[in-house]
Parts: C-alpha cells; sequence; structure tokens
C-alpha cells in the first residue's frame, strides 16, 4: 500500500491537558506508526498550528473568546519531544481545523502521490475531522489510525467516527496498518 501519514496537532498545549498514561499510550503507538512509515520509505507530513500572541492570525472563536493556545515560540506550540521527528521530514503550518485549508498540503500531496493518506493526531472531532472530509473530497482515500487519534471531548469524538467510519474514512489500529504497508 503506497501511504502518506499525516501527523496533526501533536503539540504540548494540545497534549497537555491528557492523563500521563493516556498521553504516552497515544504518542508510543503513534511512535510506532511512524517507525513503520520511515521502514518502508513513506511518505510522512507533520501537520500543526500556531498563531500570534495577539490573535490576530486566530480563529474567531479564540479571538472572541481570547483563547491564547499554540502561541507561536511558546513550548505548548512544539512538538511533544517524545515523537520522532526529524530534520528531513515534511512540515506544512496551518492556521485553521484542516490541514488543507490555505497550505501546500495540496501540492505536497500530489508530489507523493499516495494511494491512502493516513492520519494520526488530535482532535478527533475537529483537526482530524476537517482534514479527513477535506482529504475525501480530493478524492483520495483516508484511513484513521483508530489508536493514534484521540480527544479530550469524548462524546463528540463518537459522534465523529461514526459519522466518518465507511462513508468517508477507514478505521484501522497502527497494527493493522503496518501490516498493510508490509
Amino acid at each position: 500500500m503506497k501511504a502518506c501519514l499525516l501527523l496533526i496537532d501533536l503539540q504540548n498545549d494540545f497534549l497537555s491537558a491528557w492523563s500521563p498514561r493516556a498521553r504516552a499510550a497515544l504518542l508510543d503507538r503513534t511512535n510506532h506508526l511512524i517507525s513503520e512509515f520511515r521502514a518502508q520509505d513513506l511518505g510522512l507530513i507533520w501537520i500543526y498550528q500556531t498563531f500570534k500572541a495577539d490573535l490576530s492570525d486566530a480563529f474567531l472563536e479564540m479571538r472572541d473568546y481570547q483563547i491564547s493556545t499554540v502561541i507561536e515560540g511558546t513550548p505548548g506550540a512544539e512538538i511533544d519531544a517524545t515523537l520522532d521527528v526529524r530534520d528531513a521530514d515534511l512540515r506544512i503550518h496551518k492556521k485553521r481545523y484542516s490541514g488543507f485549508f490555505e497550505t501546500k498540503l495540496d501540492e505536497v500531496l500530489a508530489e507523493i502521490d499516495p494511494e491512502y493518506v493516513v492520519i494520526a493526531g488530535v482532535n478527533t472531532h475537529a483537526c482530524i475531522r476537517m482534514t479527513a472530509i477535506d482529504a475525501y473530497q480530493r478524492d483520495l482515500r483516508v484511513i484513521l489510525a483508530s489508536d493514534c487519534i484521540g480527544s479530550l471531548q469524548t462524546a463528540h469524538a463518537e459522534i465523529t467516527l461514526d459519522y466518518l467510519k465507511d462513508k468517508i474514512v477507514q478505521l484501522m489500529t497502527s497494527e493493522e496498518i503496518a501490516a498493510s504497508l508490509r
């Protein structure tokens, strides 16, 4: 299977409210998935967001309620240090939920030309959902790494997965994905 792994918003601010155990489990499984993609020499792209301290480039809710998160240059905006990020890895900076909105993700994926995009990261009900839907709208086959995604808003995440499953995305565990790559 020719695939590209999209790693979404695995940043300290987004993961800080997670219990240490849940955070470690998510990140360990994600690192395993990353290693499988690297072993098969398949593409992987880190997609993350940051905003200016004055929130002038943030979306409406953040500006309306003065929500300061993933502020550029702060430790909270950094990708979790336990993840296997390398200097040569592709990175896409976004300002909205979707990894496609006003980014170069379309162009990058056109060069890679994957059969599937595999998505891991947070938050299932927001950035994962929007990126998955936008990928599907571009006629890309989408797999969500079910044990490498998560959200603190579990009810919203469950509704999202119920909506996406078998219509827009295929749900597979990281082990199932790894086996299909070999």
